[in-house]
């Protein structure tokens, strides 16, 4: 067992300051025993800066006194410390970097954030290099920061390079971190991921209550978010400090765990996964500036039943999906739908291949094969290559297959063909891939998902995950800010229901603009891509 802990803490402007909390923070960390802390992003300068100028002026520079002590604390304590700062470069350049010092004090890694945030790309330079992977005594680590686990590439790239610990620093008043992004990066991977968050001011004290009004919410909302976290590899949190308040939390873990891949079916989810396939993701992408389809439509879960989906398609619901190989004739459908304008997704054997359905009143209007072998069907030996796009009056529909619901790159496919709804008819095996891994499609995404599966025990499962109309400070809020950023509405089939409604949107697809400067699909980092693209 190795014991790990994240530091949570606050950080002003005042350098010297800074460095006393930090190093009174790893202080903490060797006295509680831990071999490895993580420390927050920009632990040596609030986030804030007049400039570029001002910005490089600022940071850390390789060996200074800074970065000196801190290298000094590890080595006094024999322990592993990551902490995030700024860095000044040669020409100019200013970044924001991951270091890893080891416990006799070198320098064993850095990664500079690959994705800016907001105002960081007024100021900082994004890493032209993908993270390492870096080989320890304790075990194969990666390091990331914030903005760079609310998409999936990067700790993607780390785990299917042979990352066992994921090491994420963060800077975020976001409360939906702590609840999807930091948790979800575990569980899609198997990996332990251990996340240290701010609290207090992310800006300027005296300038906080101007930028507050100016943006139309409360100004403790703009404070670190706190809860910083150790999470195992199934998305299990396993110590997670408060909120609010300086803390550390502390776990005692084993790295190797990490190394079990297996889904229950014995699919190894990393090994799984087909390279070749995903290579459309290397291409830029320009932002839609038309709309999307209609503004709401009604989607809904039901069970295999030809007269609860008449009563659906009798009423307003645009939308249908059933589980995967749902026990009903495709004709029954048909006639279940005759007379509306309601579509239906299920999915079906053919032959050695798994096809997604799209039904209307008519008959079977598309098809989409499963994209992925896993060990669940063993008859699965024709997978299909490309996913496709649907074109409906009121948006555009992907439809993601079984266990492609399993893959995060399924999803990014989808975001980049500019899908506005992603139908899944699945088989959720694991608490996570309902609760983490489908909400995290849409967040990551800005895609409506209806998902309807079995439990392995049978019963009927799902949920309907909607794009809220508020989203990130950049829009007009029509309700308080929550702290929630991109989270979506989830609407989850109750217990022993036969079915649930919700409201989609699938117009709010169109706006992927989660800060200034930063768009979550045409924004995505090259470098970890290029490594996922290849076998």
């Amino acid at each position: 067992m190795t014991r790990v802990a994240a530091a949570q803490l606050a950080v002003g402007t005042d350098v010297a300051a800074n460095l006393a909390t930090c190093l009174r923070m790893i202080d903490r960390a060797g006295e509680a025993g831990a071999e490895l802390v993580v420390l927050p992003e920009f632990c040596n300068h609030l986030s804030w800066y007049a400039d570029r100028e001002h910005a490089h002026r600022m940071a850390c520079t390789p060996g200074d006194q800074f970065l000196s002590a801190v290298a000094d604390r590890a080595a006094r304590h024999r322990m592993y410390v990551k902490i995030g700062v700024t860095i000044a470069r040669p020409g100019g350049r200013t970044t924001g970097t991951g270091l890893l010092y080891g416990p006799h004090g070198d320098l064993l890694g850095e990664s500079d954030k690959q994705v800016l945030m907001g105002a960081e790309n007024d100021h900082l330079d994004p890493g032209d290099r993908d993270s390492p992977v870096i080989d320890t005594p304790l075990g194969r680590l990666g390091m990331y920061a914030c903005m760079e686990g609310v998409v999936n590439e990067v700790a993607r790239s780390l785990a299917v390079r042979g990352a066992q610990l994921l090491l994420n620093s963060l800077n975020s008043f976001a409360a939906d971190e702590a609840s999807l992004h930091i948790p979800v990066r575990a569980a899609e991977n198997k990996v332990w991921v251990v996340a240290a968050n701010k609290i207090g001011p992310l800006l300027p004290a005296p300038e906080l209550p101007a930028i507050a009004a100016r943006l139309g919410v409360p100004p403790d909302r703009l404070h670190g978010a706190g809860e910083s976290q150790i999470v195992a590899p199934d998305g299990t949190p396993v110590a997670v400090a408060a909120s609010v308040g300086e803390d550390l939390v502390v776990a005692d873990i084993d790295i190797a765990a990490a190394d079990d891949k297996r889904r229950p079916d014995g699919t190894d989810v990393l090994a799984a996964r087909r390279p070749a396939i995903y290579t459309p993701l290397r291409a830029a992408h320009t932002p839609r500036q038309a709309a999307a389809g209609a503004l709401t439509r009604v989607a809904a879960i039901a069970a295999p039943d030809a007269a609860a989906i008449a009563a659906l398609a009798a009423g307003d619901t645009d939308l249908i999906v059933l589980p995967e190989l749902a026990d009903i004739e495709i004709t029954d459908i048909v006639a279940a739908l005759r007379d509306s304008d309601t579509y239906l997704v299920t999915t079906v054997r053919a032959g050695d291949a798994h096809h997604g359905v799209l039904i209307d009143g008519i008959g079977v209007l598309a098809r989409q094969p499963q994209l992925h072998r896993t060990a669940r069907y063993p008859w699965l030996t024709r997978p299909g290559d490309t996913l496709d796009i649907i074109e409906l009056p009121w948006g555009r529909l992907a439809l993601v297959v079984g266990d492609d619901a399993l893959f995060p790159e399924t999803f990014r496919l989808a975001a980049i063909q500019d899908a506005d709804v992603v139908a899944v008819a699945c088989t959720p095996a694991e608490p996570w891939e309902l609760s983490l891994g489908l909400a995290e499609r849409a967040a990551e995404n800005r895609l409506n998902v209806v998902a309807a599966g079995h439990t392995p025990d049978g019963a009927l499962t799902g949920a309907i995950y909607a794009l809220s109309p508020d989203f990130t400070l950049w829009t007009v809020w029509s309700r308080p800010f929550t702290g929630v950023i991109s989270h979506p509405e989830v609407t989850v089939l109750p217990p022993g229901a036969s079915g649930v409604s919700a409201v989609i949107r699938p117009a709010q697809a169109v706006n992927r603009m989660v800060s200034k400067g930063t768009d979550l699909v045409a924004g995505r980092p090259r470098h970890p891509i290029d490594a996922l693209t290849h076998a």
